[in-house]
């Protein structure tokens, strides 16, 4: 048995799960309600959701290595979509580098880093981007992945280069700088 998986999930106040079939394939869904939204998670044939007053327990029909291996995946999936409706999830990324700043224009994220032209992005719903000054950005949600795929690709826009140090980095993040041939005898 998973360790993962044959942990229960406490529901707080104000989460409401609901779980339905999905469909002729046997898929089932998950949705998640809290104070920070709703969050949605399909559930394949051979893992089931079991809900007993406020806790969630996630089981498997067989011992199959498929159905071993999604036990514990969507425990974890359904934990962090409980806890994204409660809590939400933040990263925070940091601009180093003369010249580079970022700004927000309504919703657009608008970055200066370096090329000739501006960089707009646009979150996809359900994602807040911030811009606290010029040079720090945090980007909150409810859905864990999609935060962490959205800072990612922000961070992708102009990535630590290994020399100066220059570009976006998360908060925190060490970048093991090379050294020049000038520097190397």
């Amino acid at each position: 048995m998973s360790r993962i998986g044959k942990k229960e999930i406490q529901l707080p106040n104000g989460v409401d799960v609901k779980v339905e079939n999905g469909g002729e394939f046997g898929y089932k869904k998950v949705t998640v309600t809290g104070p920070k939204g709703t969050l949605t998670q399909s559930i394949q044939r051979g893992v089931d959701v079991k809900q007993e007053g406020t806790t969630l327990s996630v089981v498997r029909d067989s011992d199959s290595k498929q159905d071993r291996a999604f036990h514990g995946l969507y425990r974890t999936l359904i934990s962090n979509m409980v806890d994204g409706v409660v809590n939400g999830y933040k990263k925070e990324l940091e601009i180093v580098g003369i010249g580079y700043r970022a700004e927000m224009q309504g919703t657009k994220l608008v970055l200066s880093v370096g090329y000739s032209h501006k960089i707009n992005y646009e979150p996809p719903a359900g994602i807040n981007i911030a811009v606290a000054d010029q040079v720090n950005i945090s980007v909150d949600g409810a859905d864990k992945q999609l935060v962490g795929e959205v800072a990612a690709k922000i961070r992708a826009y102009r990535k630590p280069e290994p020399y100066k140090g220059k570009g976006i980095r998360y908060k925190g993040e060490k970048i093991r700088k090379k050294s020049t041939k000038g520097a190397s005898k």
